[in-house]
């Protein structure tokens, strides 16, 4: 049972603060609900019997910030080729509630923004996680958004810039990776 200033986390809406808790008569029914109120002004009823079913848990602790920022900075991304696999995938992850898989999600998605671009649904996607993200952060950390979206801004540039450099093969010679040319002796032996 959570109280009244506890910072929780609702999964698909992001992390706010209990305002109260209050007992409402909604279509003939008495229930009590957590009157969370989240980012932006915006208050979500969560009945309180059905917190735990729905996933909702307490924010996690400053030691714990610096291990999603480490997911922010992978450099591996693997994603699936089949565009409705990795959306069902990062819906999955989204909807878990577990703020390393909504930061893979992030990162992933940016990535592939980055890369070639995203479809609509997954740019609204991207959009929803890294405000979830967001919320939780703000509050952990006890910083205001726009900081928070820069740092997580910063670290998935700085991660994106050394995958790249990764993944591009040296070439040699310029020529060669045109006309592939293979020596076969030195100029004496012509």
């Amino acid at each position: 049972m959570f109280n009244v200033g506890d910072n929780i986390v609702y999964p698909m809406h992001g992390a706010g603060v209990i305002d109260a808790i209050e007992e409402k008569d909604i279509l003939g029914e008495k229930q009590t609900y957590y009157i969370l109120k989240m980012p932006g002004e915006v208050k979500v009823m969560v009945p309180t019997n059905k917190a735990e079913e729905v996933g909702v848990r307490s924010i996690i602790d400053k030691a714990n910030v610096n291990k999603v920022f480490e997911v922010l900075q992978e450099e591996k991304v693997d994603t699936s080729a089949n565009w409705n696999k990795r959306y069902r995938d990062n819906m999955d992850k989204i909807k878990s509630g577990d703020i390393y898989e909504v930061a893979d999600v992030v990162r992933t998605l940016s990535f592939k923004q980055k890369e070639k671009g995203l479809s609509t649904g997954e740019k609204k996607m991207l959009s929803n996680a890294k405000q979830i993200l967001i919320s939780e952060l703000v509050l952990a950390e006890n910083m205001p958004q726009d900081e928070i979206e820069g740092i997580v801004d910063n670290k998935i540039n700085s991660s994106f810039k050394a995958f790249e450099l990764d993944s591009i093969e040296p070439v040699k010679n310029i020529v060669n990776k045109f006309i592939p040319y293979e020596e076969t002796g030195t100029s004496e032996n012509l």
